[in-house]
């Protein structure tokens, strides 16, 4: 018996004259398409099949008792995250304001976790980016600012590595500089850009 899942949940597909692993795949990724979705895991009989493996699997003819296991994301998926993502962000702009406030008020282990929730989200929302970019048509590298994502994250780097050394350093002015005229306003900035997508 052929098995289907798709993130992790068992579904039933028809097939319909699909002689070869590569043909159930190619089939999959058009109905994926037709879905607003992508495919970005591909396990068949326990075997993730890599970019480098693809063609020689999909050579392969199809078995009574092939397993395959999908994982896929679509369009609305991502647009959760970034909606989500969005309100981290503002959150985040709040907290980054209080920055200076809170050290003065000896509060130092709130503005560490801060900056770890800040660091999270930044990786969050980069491999949300990526996956985005299956769907050029509707995520179009989006404006922020006249600057793109990657360009303002490149531009943003630097000063969470002044914001990281001036923690080390305990420097309160600096942290409370950075958090709330730099920081701060470009969180407020992705958090507006992220509601628009």
């Amino acid at each position: 018996m052929i098995e289907f899942y798709i993130n992790g949940q068992q579904v039933d597909v028809q097939l319909e004259d699909e002689q070869s692993i590569g043909d159930v795949l190619k089939s999959f990724e058009k109905t994926c398409e037709e879905n607003e979705a992508a495919v970005i895991g591909i396990t068949v009989n326990g075997k993730q099949i890599t970019a480098e493996l693809f063609d020689e699997e999909s050579a392969k003819p199809l078995e009574k008792n092939t397993k395959f296991e999908f994982s896929i994301v679509t369009k609305n998926d991502i647009k959760a995250s970034f909606a989500k993502l969005s309100e981290l962000f503002a959150e985040l702009a709040s907290q980054m304001e209080g920055v200076p406030v809170a050290l003065q008020s000896g509060k130092n282990l709130e503005v560490s976790e801060s900056i770890k929730k800040l660091a999270d989200s930044i990786d969050q929302f980069c491999h949300i980016a990526t996956l985005a970019s299956l769907f050029p048509d509707t995520f179009t590298p989006e404006k922020l600012n006249g600057i793109n994502f990657k360009e303002f994250f490149a531009d943003f780097s630097p000063i969470l590595k002044d914001f990281e050394d001036a923690l080390q350093n305990n420097d309160t002015v600096m942290l409370g500089d950075l958090s709330e005229y730099e920081i701060c306003p470009r969180l407020k900035d992705i958090s507006k850009s992220l509601q628009t997508l």
